[in-house]
């Protein structure tokens, strides 16, 4: 499949897309290979970009990413029939994305006592009200995407990746704490920790544009705060100290990078475009864009990138970093602990 180029005309984008794309025409792996930047700049990297909503929609419904898990659920049906019914009934019978994902995190949280079908009612009711979160849902799904090499397709996304579905079921509870419903917001954390092995408090703040990488082992504790377009890795455990009942959870800032099992205790804050390396144990905080490892940590340099958690990269090459970078310097020396005061 050919990729848009700035200054194609839209009537290609219409005419390639409606019609019914068979395996022996094209690979799926070579439809999902297009660079999403291309096709839909409204959501590339995770990131919203106002100025771009004009972009052409796929197939007219005005939903690029949504046109996407339609196409490539169709393609996965022709190339697997023993998922025809599956994705049917997750995708295909259902008009808008939202409808798709209630229906999905239903189906994954549901038991004996809390009904599929009561669910879908519940999560229907609060995405298709919700703005903010019919946004969010996209510019993860973009992020999921574009960071996890993974993650094959945005539909794949959508029905098979715990970390999407334990960070959309968030957000749904989260809404629900918002508007007083505590009671069943935490009913619903109970079950995302028992079906995803990820704890989020409902009372939580998570930006947009976010990657929970696996998701396995995540602890997200109730004042804490995570800024847009953050990655994090499995077994991070943003926690607070003792009981106090105040303000006691990490804040994270904006493009953060978080990796394998990191602890991040206390009321402390991550500064935006800091980078952890895995299982650094944090006490106190990072400055904007400092790499920190060890335990306790320390500062060991300073990354370039504006977001790493859009490029992911964990490797401390020295094209990537620098230790002391002129336009940071001064804020935290080198090698100090960020468990020292």
């Amino acid at each position: 499949m050919t990729c848009l180029r700035d200054g194609s005309g839209a009537s290609l984008l219409s005419e390639m897309i409606p019609r019914r794309v068979s395996i022996k025409e094209e690979s799926l792996e070579g439809y999902l290979r297009c660079p999403p930047e291309k096709v839909f700049p409204v959501y590339a990297m995770g990131v919203w970009r106002p100025e771009s909503e004009s972009v052409v929609s796929v197939s007219g419904s005005g939903d690029p990413i949504w046109d996407a898990v339609r196409e490539e659920a169709k393609l996965e049906a022709e190339r697997e029939p023993i998922l025809s019914s599956f994705l049917y009934a997750s995708i295909l019978s259902h008009e808008n994305l939202e409808q798709a994902l209630g229906f999905v995190l239903a189906n994954r949280l549901h038991n004996a006592t809390l009904l599929a079908t009561q669910l879908v009612n519940t999560f229907n009711d609060v995405i298709t009200n919700d703005k903010a979160i019919q946004r969010a849902i996209r510019l993860d799904v973009q992020a999921f995407k574009d960071r996890d090499p993974a993650c094959i397709s945005y539909s794949s996304a959508l029905l098979y990746l715990k970390g999407y579905h334990s960070l959309q079921s968030y957000r749904v509870a989260h809404a629900l704490w918002k508007k007083g419903r505590k009671v069943l917001a935490l009913a619903l954390q109970s079950r995302i920790s028992e079906v995803f092995g990820v704890d989020i408090h409902p009372a939580a703040r998570i930006g947009e544009g976010i990657l929970l990488d696996h998701g396995t082992g995540l602890v997200i504790g109730e004042t804490a705060v995570i800024g847009d377009r953050v990655s994090l890795m499995q077994g991070v455990t943003l926690g607070g100290t003792g009981k106090d009942t105040s303000d006691r959870h990490p804040k994270v800032g904006e493009g953060a990078l978080i990796g394998a099992s990191v602890t991040v205790l206390g009321n402390i804050k991550i500064g935006e475009g800091a980078m952890i390396a895995a299982g650094s144990l944090i006490l106190n905080d990072i400055p904007p864009h400092g790499m920190v490892a060890g335990i306790p940590a320390k500062v060991i340099g300073y990354v370039i990138e504006k977001d790493p958690s859009l490029t992911m990269k964990h490797d401390a090459s020295r094209d990537f970093f620098e230790h002391v970078a002129v336009k940071f310097k001064g804020v935290q020396d080198p090698g100090r602990s960020c468990g020292s005061a």
